[in-house]
Protein backbone atom coordinates (compact mmCIF):
# COMPACT_ATOMS: atom_id res chain seq x y z
CA UNK A 1 0.00 0.00 0.00
CA UNK A 2 1.30 3.44 -1.00
CA UNK A 3 1.80 5.59 2.03
CA UNK A 4 1.77 8.84 -0.13
CA UNK A 5 -0.81 11.30 1.44
CA UNK A 6 -2.44 12.24 4.03
CA UNK A 7 -3.82 9.47 6.87
CA UNK A 8 -3.68 8.13 10.56
CA UNK A 9 -1.20 5.76 12.03
CA UNK A 10 -0.94 3.67 15.21
CA UNK A 11 2.21 2.87 16.52
CA UNK A 12 3.10 -0.34 17.91
CA UNK A 13 6.13 0.77 21.07
CA UNK A 14 8.09 -1.71 22.78
CA UNK A 15 9.12 -0.33 26.39
CA UNK A 16 11.77 -2.82 27.65
CA UNK A 17 12.08 -1.83 31.22
CA UNK A 18 10.34 0.41 33.77
CA UNK A 19 11.50 4.04 33.11
CA UNK A 20 10.49 8.12 34.44
CA UNK A 21 10.40 10.28 31.41
CA UNK A 22 10.37 13.80 31.03
CA UNK A 23 7.88 15.30 28.17
CA UNK A 24 8.31 18.80 27.69
CA UNK A 25 5.63 20.78 29.54
CA UNK A 26 3.50 17.63 30.48
CA UNK A 27 6.37 16.65 32.95
CA UNK A 28 7.96 13.67 34.30
CA UNK A 29 5.77 10.17 35.02
CA UNK A 30 6.59 6.82 35.02
CA UNK A 31 6.31 4.01 32.46
CA UNK A 32 5.90 0.38 32.96
CA UNK A 33 7.60 -1.72 30.48
CA UNK A 34 4.99 -3.46 28.40
CA UNK A 35 3.69 -2.53 24.80
CA UNK A 36 2.10 0.88 23.85
CA UNK A 37 -0.20 1.75 21.27
CA UNK A 38 -0.03 5.59 19.95
CA UNK A 39 -2.09 7.14 17.81
CA UNK A 40 -1.59 9.90 15.44
CA UNK A 41 -2.22 11.75 12.59
CA UNK A 42 0.52 12.81 9.41
CA UNK A 43 -1.62 15.01 7.33
CA UNK A 44 0.96 17.90 6.52
CA UNK A 45 3.70 17.87 3.70
CA UNK A 46 4.91 14.59 3.48
CA UNK A 47 2.34 12.82 4.73
CA UNK A 48 2.42 9.28 6.23
CA UNK A 49 5.80 8.44 4.57
CA UNK A 50 7.09 11.29 6.00
CA UNK A 51 6.42 11.01 9.37
CA UNK A 52 6.51 7.36 9.77
CA UNK A 53 10.08 7.49 8.30
CA UNK A 54 10.72 10.62 10.90
CA UNK A 55 9.52 8.19 13.93
CA UNK A 56 11.43 5.15 12.28
CA UNK A 57 14.82 7.94 12.92
CA UNK A 58 17.08 6.72 16.11
CA UNK A 59 18.65 10.31 15.83
CA UNK A 60 16.32 13.65 15.84
CA UNK A 61 14.89 16.81 17.34
CA UNK A 62 12.77 15.61 20.65
CA UNK A 63 9.38 17.69 18.79
CA UNK A 64 6.13 15.19 19.64
CA UNK A 65 5.26 13.73 23.01
CA UNK A 66 5.70 10.05 21.33
CA UNK A 67 9.84 11.39 20.42
CA UNK A 68 10.25 11.37 23.96
CA UNK A 69 8.90 7.49 24.34
CA UNK A 70 10.65 6.69 21.18
CA UNK A 71 13.86 7.63 22.71
CA UNK A 72 13.93 5.01 25.26
CA UNK A 73 11.57 2.05 23.53
CA UNK A 74 11.22 0.09 20.22
CA UNK A 75 9.52 0.82 17.09
CA UNK A 76 8.09 -2.71 16.78
CA UNK A 77 5.07 -1.78 14.09
CA UNK A 78 3.14 0.60 12.60
CA UNK A 79 -0.86 0.60 11.23
CA UNK A 80 -1.83 3.30 8.64
CA UNK A 81 -4.43 4.11 6.59
CA UNK A 82 -3.92 6.84 4.07
CA UNK A 83 -7.65 9.47 4.43
CA UNK A 84 -7.57 12.94 4.42
CA UNK A 85 -9.84 12.97 7.79
CA UNK A 86 -8.10 13.14 11.21
CA UNK A 87 -8.81 9.38 13.10
CA UNK A 88 -6.23 9.39 15.54
CA UNK A 89 -8.68 10.45 18.25
CA UNK A 90 -11.44 7.38 17.03
CA UNK A 91 -8.58 5.15 16.74
CA UNK A 92 -7.55 5.93 20.54
CA UNK A 93 -10.58 5.07 21.58
CA UNK A 94 -10.98 1.92 19.82
CA UNK A 95 -7.31 1.11 21.00
CA UNK A 96 -8.31 1.67 24.47
CA UNK A 97 -11.24 -0.59 24.46
CA UNK A 98 -9.03 -3.46 24.02
CA UNK A 99 -8.81 -6.06 26.44
CA UNK A 100 -6.18 -5.34 29.50
CA UNK A 101 -5.48 -1.25 27.87
CA UNK A 102 -4.91 1.30 30.39
CA UNK A 103 -4.36 5.13 29.90
CA UNK A 104 -1.07 5.32 31.34
CA UNK A 105 -0.62 9.15 30.85
CA UNK A 106 -3.03 11.93 30.88
CA UNK A 107 -2.56 14.69 27.90
CA UNK A 108 0.50 12.30 26.44
CA UNK A 109 -0.40 12.97 22.27
CA UNK A 110 -3.26 14.85 23.09
CA UNK A 111 -2.27 18.60 22.87
CA UNK A 112 -4.16 19.14 19.94
CA UNK A 113 -7.12 18.03 20.42
CA UNK A 114 -10.24 17.55 23.62
CA UNK A 115 -8.86 13.91 23.96
CA UNK A 116 -7.76 12.40 27.47
CA UNK A 117 -4.85 11.16 26.01
CA UNK A 118 -3.36 9.46 22.66
CA UNK A 119 -1.12 6.96 24.21
CA UNK A 120 -2.49 3.56 25.32
CA UNK A 121 -0.23 1.00 27.46
CA UNK A 122 -0.84 -3.26 27.63
CA UNK A 123 0.99 -5.70 29.57
CA UNK A 124 1.60 -8.22 26.45
CA UNK A 125 2.14 -7.44 22.88
CA UNK A 126 -1.39 -7.12 21.20
CA UNK A 127 -2.20 -9.51 18.26
CA UNK A 128 -1.55 -7.71 15.11
CA UNK A 129 -4.81 -8.70 13.35
CA UNK A 130 -6.64 -7.70 16.57
CA UNK A 131 -5.03 -4.60 15.64
CA UNK A 132 -6.08 -4.02 12.26
CA UNK A 133 -9.84 -5.25 12.66
CA UNK A 134 -10.18 -2.92 15.97
CA UNK A 135 -8.66 0.25 13.83
CA UNK A 136 -11.01 -1.36 10.52
CA UNK A 137 -13.86 -0.31 12.70
CA UNK A 138 -13.19 2.66 13.82
CA UNK A 139 -12.48 3.90 10.64
CA UNK A 140 -14.92 5.17 7.83
CA UNK A 141 -16.02 2.38 5.46
CA UNK A 142 -13.88 2.02 2.44
CA UNK A 143 -10.51 2.76 4.52
CA UNK A 144 -8.39 0.04 4.17
CA UNK A 145 -5.83 -0.58 7.03
CA UNK A 146 -2.26 -1.92 6.66
CA UNK A 147 0.35 -3.03 9.24
CA UNK A 148 4.27 -2.58 8.79
CA UNK A 149 6.56 -4.49 11.02
CA UNK A 150 10.25 -2.78 11.63
CA UNK A 151 11.82 -4.71 14.37
CA UNK A 152 11.40 -7.54 16.62
CA UNK A 153 11.15 -7.16 20.61
CA UNK A 154 11.32 -9.79 23.81
CA UNK A 155 10.90 -7.27 26.31
CA UNK A 156 8.08 -5.38 27.05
Amino acid sequence: MPLDGAGTYALLICLERDARITVGRLGTFPLVRGWYLYAGSALGPGGLRARLGRHRRVTKRLHWHVDYLLSRARLVASWEAVHAERLECTWHAALLALPRAVLPVVGFGASDCACTAHLTWLPSRPASAAVRRTLAAASPPGVHVHETTYVTCTGG
